[in-house]
């Protein structure tokens, strides 16, 4: 069965993904299954997307409702699902509204356009311009590739989107160097995931925030990897004492289906008027339905503190294996460095024996489902330990 599935997906799909030699067929919490019946443990969760696991029973029981009930509408009309999630992401986060996409891409590129619309609006047309850091990942449309700051994702599709400028992650002073009379926004990951899983520096981050207020700069946040539980508070900015004027959100929102959101406060959230943008299947009643049950499981206190209980059991266990150093780690997004081997080497090694990992650049990048149990997680850390001793 295997080889077909691959054989049809190298013929009819282009290939633009570095595939691993397993087909899931099934899972079920932290743990999945292939078409020859072998299981494994996921430490990746669809790179982030499924907060509550495989086939969490409250989700499918949600979801499996509302497609029974109502597929979709378009935004012509009000739908529950939409404003009930609306009003509960607002609640937790103190935000005052709410736009939905699809993606962290779209989220992305709908708060670049919220942040030049407030430019143009309050200082003209030229005030356009949006600060990035270097080593940041936001995206794959052309615009979010431009707010990307690593050359190599920008090699074949130029012309890119012109108003971004990059700053070195944790200099101030360099980014101040950057900053100018037309500067409009500031946009940043807490975490950067697909870079390394290399956090900021919470002075840095209270020293963007402060360079902001005092020049009506707005503070974006791309949430997208680390929002909706994954570092152990709701959103990751919470750990840094700041409140941005944008967040953007994605990935575990759904907790398997495709949603995207752009949360503004009080001085963004009037940005947009009637037709400045949109989305067809934005807030679309199925994907909504899911992520409702996310927010509803995600969003309690004790949840939370179960989330960075569990990081920091990985983290400690992860402290005592051979080849591992640098452990970065907030809640459960993990990712660590090897003194020897690589790990693209320890990734594919680690499907072989049953366990789904994934990579940013040279770290080994941990993102399990956040109802992993402490089982689950110490099956798979057996096997993550027996691949790293084999590494010469």
């Amino acid at each position: 069965m295997f080889e077909q599935l691959k054989a049809q997906d190298q013929q009819y799909i282009m290939n633009t993904y570095g595939r691993f030699d397993v087909a899931i067929k099934s899972g079920k919490g932290a743990s999945c299954e292939d078409f020859d019946g072998k299981s494994f443990i996921d430490f990746g969760s669809g790179i982030g997307v499924n907060s509550l696991g495989y086939c969490h029973t409250a989700w499918v029981q949600a979801v499996t409702a509302q497609a029974g009930q109502l597929n979709h509408t378009s935004n012509l009309y009000y739908t529950k699902p939409c404003g009930d999630l609306a009003k509960k992401l607002c609640d937790l986060t103190g935000y005052q509204k709410v736009f939905f996409g699809n993606s962290g891409a779209e989220a992305n590129e709908g708060a670049i356009k919220i942040a030049r619309k407030y430019g143009i609006d309050h200082y003209g047309p030229s005030h356009t311009k949006i600060i990035t850091l270097v080593n940041s990942f936001h995206g794959r449309t052309v615009t979010t590739l431009a707010a990307t700051g690593q050359d190599v994702f920008h090699q074949s599709f130029f012309p890119l989107t012109e108003g971004f400028d990059y700053a070195l992650a944790g200099d101030i002073e360099d980014v101040k160097t950057k900053v100018d009379e037309n500067t409009a926004a500031i946009l940043v990951e807490f975490i950067q995931g697909e870079g390394g899983v290399l956090p900021l520096e919470k002075t840095f981050v209270k020293q963007l925030e402060t360079l902001c207020q005092e020049k009506d700069i707005l503070l974006i946040a791309d949430e997208v990897q680390t929002g909706v539980g994954r570092t152990g508070t709701f959103y990751c900015y919470e750990q840094y004492g700041v409140h941005p004027n944008l967040v953007t959100s994605a990935k575990g929102l759904g907790g398997g289906l495709p949603i995207g959101a752009i949360l503004a406060d009080e001085k963004t959230c009037k940005v947009f008027g009637a037709g400045d943008h949109g989305s067809t299947f934005g807030g679309n009643p199925i994907a909504c339905a899911g992520a409702n049950c996310v927010v509803d499981v995600v969003g309690q206190p004790e949840f939370l503190e179960q989330v960075r209980q569990k990081g920091a059991y990985l983290k400690e266990k992860l402290s005592k294996m051979p080849h591992v150093k640098d452990i970065r780690q907030m809640g459960l997004m993990i990712g660590f460095d090897l003194d020897t081997g690589t790990s693209a080497q320890v990734a594919a090694e680690c499907v072989r024996e049953g366990l789904l990992v994934l990579t940013a650049k040279q770290a080994v990048r941990l993102l399990p489902p956040l109802t992993i149990t402490y089982e689950e997680i110490d099956k798979g850390l057996a096997v993550l330990e027996q691949v790293l001793k084999t590494i010469v």
